[in-house]
């Protein structure tokens, strides 16, 4: 059996694993409240429950969410666990034409 090293980071465009990332932390997809215009959404974010974007996110569909998520052609960089074996919630949205890590 391979060990596997999960407090790296790992990247992704699919749309069912960063769905399944965040619905297994209870969060929702969410939009930066400011950064909203005509009715589309801003900058992503996920929100998870007891963190502190209760006042600056507002809650969107998955559709909504991943329909910005192509048109803006975000990546999102992500960690399952952390480096002591916790859950992990970090998660970044960056470009798909950016080799951060």
């Amino acid at each position: 059996m391979t060990a596997h090293v999960s407090h790296k980071t790992e990247r992704t465009t699919d749309h069912e694993t960063i769905r399944r990332w965040a619905e297994e932390r209870n969060g929702k997809p969410a939009t930066v409240i400011s950064t909203e215009r005509q009715g589309n959404p801003g900058i992503l974010r996920i929100d998870f429950p007891g963190y502190s974007g209760q006042d600056t996110l507002e809650t969107i569909s998955w559709e909504d969410f991943f329909s910005k998520f192509d048109s803006a052609n975000l990546a999102m960089i992500y960690q399952t666990e952390t480096a002591s074996g916790e859950t992990s919630y970090f998660c970044k949205f960056v470009s798909r034409d950016s080799s951060e890590e």
